[in-house]
Formats: C-alpha cells, structure tokens, sequence
C-alpha cells in the first residue's frame, strides 16, 4: 500500500498596511467613491432630470408633426433599427399609450406615420 502523505501548508502571514495620517482613508485619497457622485455634487438633480430626452420622447415628438414622419427619421433619431422601431408604433403607441396612429403614402415618397390629434372639442 502506498500512503498518501498530507500537505501541510501554513497561511499567508497578513502585512500591516502602510501607516497613514490619522483618520485618512487612503483608498480615498482624492477621488469620489463613484461617478455619479461626482456628478451629482456639480449640479442639482433638477437639472439632470429636465434636460433628459429619452428615445420615446424624440420619436412621439416626430409623430405628432403636422407632416408626421417616416421610418428612416424614426431611426436616425432614436439609433434603432427598422423592426424596433415599427414594434415601438405597434406595441407602445397603439397599444399601451392608446394614441390613434395613421398612416399615409403619397405616390413615389416613403409613407409616413403621424398620431391624430383631435381637434375642435
């Protein structure tokens, strides 16, 4: 029979960190704990939440023209591609928000989308 013998290994012995002014955390040495730290100490909240301008918003904004618009403008403004952006008229506009959607295609030009306004009332 052949024995096995075990290994006995001793722990890593711990060194002290370098000693520094009392009260000093020397992991913060000079820089926020994060970025949206840093951010949020150079301007008040209010102005990052009003100058916000999501995708939806720059997408509804085109919809609700007078001339309403076509799917390429829906891409360039929103950096989708062409099924997310028909899926965004299908499912969120339609469907959730309820907006009435139309569409038109004039003879050789692009259709193009608009939400009806009602107007008069």
């Amino acid at each position: 029979m052949t024995t096995i013998e075990s290994r006995h290994t001793t722990p890593a012995r711990r060194t002290k960190p370098a000693t520094t002014a009392k009260g000093e955390n020397p992991k913060a040495a000079g820089r926020p704990a994060s970025a949206h730290a840093a951010a949020s100490k150079t301007g008040s909240s209010d102005d990052v939440h009003a100058a916000r301008v999501t995708k939806h918003d720059r997408i509804l904004t085109l919809l609700t023209r007078r001339d309403g618009t076509t799917i390429p403008e829906m891409m360039e403004a929103s950096g989708w591609q062409q099924h997310s952006v028909r899926g965004f008229l299908a499912g969120t506009v339609k469907k959730k928000l309820g907006f009435p959607l139309s569409s038109s295609k004039a003879e050789g030009e692009l259709r193009r989308y608009r939400i009806d306004t009602k107007r008069g009332r």
